[in-house]
């Protein structure tokens, strides 16, 4: 054991304590330990694709500055001459101790930007006791990515399907793995106008990517096969160009069975349009919580929720915890920035149900602003990506190791010894 951890000077104490230590033989940190620079390596390092999918926001990209900038109008108040040297920057959420007010939020697609996808992002969530929400868009089946969690804690996201069915399945087999919650996201019952996807002709889940947890899924694969039989023989299709023939080469590796079989079945296609069918339902209203409650035992959280009233519905329908989110700013431009529209949002809820903070989150001094501000927690989101995108595994347990440890620094540094300590006294508007 280090000295740093002999003497109980926390998470962050021992983060710089490693890094320095590898210094002194010539090692440097896998990745960049503030997220700028995090992001320009990535920039360097993504294809344009990738980086598109996952640094994009809808339209112009003024809610992705509002996520931003809501951060910049708070500054802390640090206090003085506090016997801080032993701190505790733990929290419960859901009757789980977790290390940190903070989780992995879900992010789609992952086989973008590194091979090992969702495993790679769970086996350094499990390293680091932080839980992943699992993305209802991932390259991995949500067993496989439990399996590889062993005991860590896990939540599902769910998309509203068109199809009960789906949705009931999709929930069972979270159950089944071991997930603590379900996240469901509200803010993408339809796709936001994308422009950078847009201007590459680019959806990955149309290519195949992102579509895994619907092709391991018994109901989808009936839903498939239904659909392929009922389109009959395929009328002639145009000379295909190559970027058709990897589209095509996609969608049959994301099927089940041998790429050469797949490559000459019906099944690969009629899964992507079967997908794009029926992944999202804009019908939904607060009237089909009941269903969905009805449906499992889980503890439900609804993602996408600004509006104080929205809140209160939410409480008046039985849900068990809420999360402010824009998406990351990639559904709806011009909305008002996520940690903007906390401080309502828990003013409406009281201490009903915990609120979470997701968009905008990019180090553990955010965590902190958000915290203090009412959030139980923070989901983070491009950071760890970007982390993966870098250095796989390796990279995303980083990123979280460095937001934990200056979560950890900036509480002690501002005179806190506990995450309970945190209010909205503890910040000042900025200017």
């Amino acid at each position: 054991m280090d000295a740093a951890a002999r003497n109980g000077a926390g998470t962050g104490r021992r983060r710089q304590d490693e890094v320095y230590r590898a210094g002194v033989y010539g090692r440097r940190p896998r990745v960049p330990t503030v997220h700028t620079a995090l992001a320009d390596a990535a920039r360097r390092r993504l294809t344009e694709r990738a980086l598109g999918y996952v640094a994009g926001g809808a339209g112009g990209e003024a809610t992705v500055r509002a996520d931003r900038a809501a951060f910049d109008r708070w500054q802390v108040v640090p206090r003085v001459l506090r016997d801080v040297s032993s701190r505790d920057t733990s929290v419960e959420l859901f009757g789980r101790r977790l290390p940190a007010p903070l989780l992995l939020g879900p992010v789609g697609a992952l086989e973008l930007v590194h091979r090992e996808a969702d495993l790679a992002v769970a086996r350094a969530a499990a390293a680091t006791g932080v839980p992943m929400v699992f993305s209802n868009q991932a390259s991995v089946p949500l067993e496989t990515t439990a399996a590889a969690m062993g005991d860590g804690p896990r939540w599902m996201q769910l998309y509203w399907s068109t199809s009960d069915e789906l949705v009931e399945s999709l929930l069972h087999r979270a159950e089944a793995s071991g997930c603590e919650a379900v996240v469901v996201t509200l803010d993408t019952t339809m796709l936001g106008w994308r422009p950078r996807d847009l201007d590459l002709g680019h959806l990955p889940f149309a290519q195949g990517k992102g579509i895994a947890q619907y092709t391991s899924d018994p109901v989808f694969r009936r839903l498939v096969e239904e659909r392929a039989a009922a389109a009959g023989p395929r009328p002639p299709q145009p000379r295909p160009t190559v970027a058709a023939v990897r589209a095509l080469v996609g969608m049959a590796r994301a099927w089940p069975g041998s790429l050469a079989d797949n490559l000459r079945s019906p099944l690969p296609r009629a899964a992507v349009e079967t997908f794009l069918a029926i992944y999202s339902r804009p019908s939904i209203t607060w009237a089909d919580l009941a269903w969905l409650r009805s449906r499992t035992s889980l503890p439900l959280v609804l993602k996408g929720v600004l509006h104080p009233d929205d809140a209160r519905q939410a409480l008046d329908a039985g849900v068990d915890g809420l999360v402010v989110s824009t998406h990351g700013g990639r559904q709806v431009d011009r909305s008002v920035g996520a940690l903007d529209a906390l401080p309502g949002v828990v003013e409406a809820v009281g201490d009903r149900v915990p609120v979470l903070l997701d968009s905008g989150v990019r180090s553990g001094a955010d965590v902190l602003v958000a915290t203090a501000l009412g959030a139980r927690a923070c989901l983070l989101g491009r950071s760890y990506v970007y982390g993966l995108g870098l250095a796989g595994e390796a990279g995303v347990r980083q990123v979280v190791e460095d937001v934990v440890g200056e979560f950890d620094l900036t509480l002690g540094l501002t005179g806190h010894t506990a995450v309970s300590q945190l209010s909205p006294d503890v910040l000042r508007r900025a200017g």
